[in-house]
């Protein structure tokens, strides 16, 4: 083990040194501005932008505008479908720039759809920048050297690149853990895409099948909001600082790309797409230009208001996360959360506080009147991320009890979920397709199809990362992402801050805060529905079976929970409750006098099958407090 060690800090070492010369980057720059594709769609002045009520919704609002009356057209996009409309029909409509931020962008059917929209783009004369953090985006170096010379009005950067690579191998990805662990650890989690600086999209979708969903296994609930008007502006400038800091690194400076530019001076035209379900691609493209789809999935949900305000961090919240100024959106947000007098809905898939959240909800619970808190997060059959989990079962008690939280964990096969699933993935179909389609209420025929499969394609094969725990149940299921606050039935936050320790810390963040009422009741109620009984499990005080005995146990888990390390004891005070079947029982809060008549207890780890994540998150609840502001 310690040779190994000495191993990886001596490739980090090397790494490090590894930046390109100015001269090798000039070469590949040179090669580049020679080869690149400068075929060209469109002598429009306009670029033949298609028609879109959604630009031209937020053009309005935006002349409407005045510096004391700002006006701006918001939507709330918390179907998956909608918001991949949205998006196409946003690209297609594009006269001037498109400004698109991520996190993860896969080489996926989803990922390939979004990237070949923006090349067309580009080709009939549109501008176009696309800013993706190094560690979970564009894997395949190959892709990212084509994409370089797919348009002159096409560019890509990406953000903190490992040891000046596109790819990151797992040597690699350990030695940037050892050698630069603050560096490598902060992330530019930001979601964004501005178009024409006049309206933009942001939340916590990524570019990724598992996001819209279009995964065979394992989707994702979540949530964006649309905003035409002031606030799409202040997306736009948000960009361009991120865009031109340092830590944006273009693909002739990354060791990998460059390289191959240089072995291939004479490269062949962007490929046709492969995409594995195209009739599912087909689908979405053909919603994204129905102007009657759009009116009624998107349009017809809109809403004209005055207030609203985008914030992000600042690029510099990486080099100095300490600095308050940098953090300006984790700040705002702490601000606003701290305001509330009445209620809290809170929507986060790690229920993980940092220290600063924790007193402001500490504080909140202890008011006169306390607010009341409702918590929407991940159960471990329902999350990707386990060791995360671990902590919030550790912490299952404070939660309840200093805090305050009504805390609702999703089931992994919820109603929701399976809902939203099947409206991604059908199409009308006329005759039979040899057994695989379904009929809805109204009798009408439907084709499934089944999400992608990691099979080589257009970007090369891609494996599996972050697979959830094993269930004792079959069948798809999901998990939640989506990042969402609702304050006193007056204010809404739609975003990508987890409201945990790593998002108040190290990943930069944005999001959008609606001052409206409707909004806040459209987006309260699209969270309590993922708390409802087919959708999640109630955690509530654990009810002693043997009362001596019980009490003792509880006392010992008490203490137990307290320690930083060696947290070994099984029995918490909380565990998970579902609603009895046949119980005739409505839904209800623990604290209601008939809970327990009405629930009834389903361990602590509820359709979770006995296998090494489980026990991981065990020993992660024992031994991992020292990791919270990580994970």
């Amino acid at each position: 083990m310690r040779s190994g060690l000495c191993a990886i800090v001596l490739l980090a070492a090397l790494l490090q040194g590894c930046a390109l010369s100015r001269a090798r980057i000039q070469r590949a720059d040179a090669v580049v501005a020679a080869s690149i594709d400068r075929q060209t769609t469109c002598d429009r002045s306009d670029h033949c932008a298609t028609p879109s009520p959604l630009l031209d919704a937020a053009i309005q609002a935006l002349s409407d505008s005045t510096p004391d009356k700002p006006e701006h057209v918001v939507t709330l996009l918390d179907d998956s479908e909608a918001s991949l409309a949205a998006r196409i029909n946003l690209i297609r409509a594009a006269k001037r720039s498109i400004d698109v931020q991520s996190y993860i962008w896969d080489q996926d059917d989803l990922g390939q759809l979004a990237l070949n929209e923006l090349i067309a783009a580009a080709r009939r004369g549109v501008q176009v920048r696309i800013l993706a953090d190094q560690l979970f985006s564009f894997e395949d170096p190959a892709v990212l050297a084509a994409v370089s010379r797919a348009s002159p009005n096409l560019q890509l950067r990406l953000y903190n690149p490992t040891f000046h690579a596109a790819h990151t191998p797992p040597l690699e990805f350990a030695a940037g853990i050892l050698c630069c662990f603050m560096k490598f650890n902060q992330r530019m989690h930001n979601k964004v895409m501005v178009v024409d600086d006049v309206i933009g999209i942001t939340g916590g979708r990524n570019y990724q099948d598992r996001y819209f969903n279009w995964d065979n296994d394992f989707d994702y609930l979540d949530r964006d909001v649309m905003v035409g008007g002031p606030a799409a502006e202040d997306m736009a400038k948000s960009f361009n600082l991120f865009w031109n800091h340092k830590r944006a690194v273009p693909l002739t400076h990354l060791r990998d790309v460059n390289r191959l530019i240089l072995s291939s001076p004479t490269p062949p035209p962007w490929p046709a797409p492969q995409y594995v379900y195209p009739a599912r691609v087909e689908a979405a493209q053909e919603e994204a230009e129905d102007q009657d789809w759009l009116a009624k999935h998107i349009s017809s949900h809109s809403l004209y208001t005055s207030k609203v305000e985008f914030f992000s961090d600042f690029p510099a919240k990486t080099e100095q996360p300490t600095r308050r100024g940098a953090r300006e959106f984790t700040a705002h947000l702490m601000h606003v959360v701290s305001d509330a007098r009445k209620e809290v809905v809170l929507q986060t898939p790690y229920l993980v506080m940092s220290r600063r959240a924790e007193k402001i909800f500490k504080t909140l619970h202890h008011n006169n009147p306390p607010a009341r808190i409702i918590v929407s997060t991940n159960s471990l059959a329902s999350t990707d991320a386990f060791a995360v989990y671990a902590l919030t079962y550790k912490h299952g008690k404070s939660y309840l009890t200093e805090y305050g939280f009504n805390i609702y964990e999703l089931k992994p096969r919820a109603s929701i979920a399976t809902d939203a699933y099947l409206q991604a993935n059908v199409e009308d179909e006329d005759e039979d397709d040899g057994g695989g389609s379904i009929t809805d209420a109204a009798g009408v025929k439907h084709r499934r199809f089944p999400g992608t499969e990691r099979r080589p394609g257009l970007f090369g094969s891609v494996g599996r990362r972050n697979r959830p725990a094993p269930l004792t149940s079959p069948g798809r299921r999901f998990g939640l992402h989506a990042k969402s606050l609702v304050i006193d039935d007056d204010i809404g936050l739609v975003g990508s801050h987890n409201f945990d320790p790593r998002s108040d810390h190290y990943n930069t963040e944005a999001g959008v805060i609606v001052y409206d009422p409707r909004f806040a009741a459209q987006l309260r109620a699209d969270i309590l529905q993922a708390t409802e009984p087919q959708n999640a499990w109630v955690i509530a005080q654990r009810k002693p079976t043997i009362p001596v005995l019980g009490q003792i146990s509880q006392g010992i888990g008490d203490l137990s929970a307290k320690l930083p390390i060696f947290d070994i004891w099984p029995f918490r005070y909380a565990t998970s409750y579902d609603l009895t079947p046949g119980a005739n029982c409505p839904p209800m809060l623990p604290s209601n006098a008939d809970f327990t008549h009405c629930y009834t207890a389903v361990g602590d780890f509820p359709d979770v099958a006995i296998s090494p994540k489980l026990i991981y998150t065990r020993l992660i609840t024992a031994f991992g407090a020292g990791v919270k502001g990580v994970l």
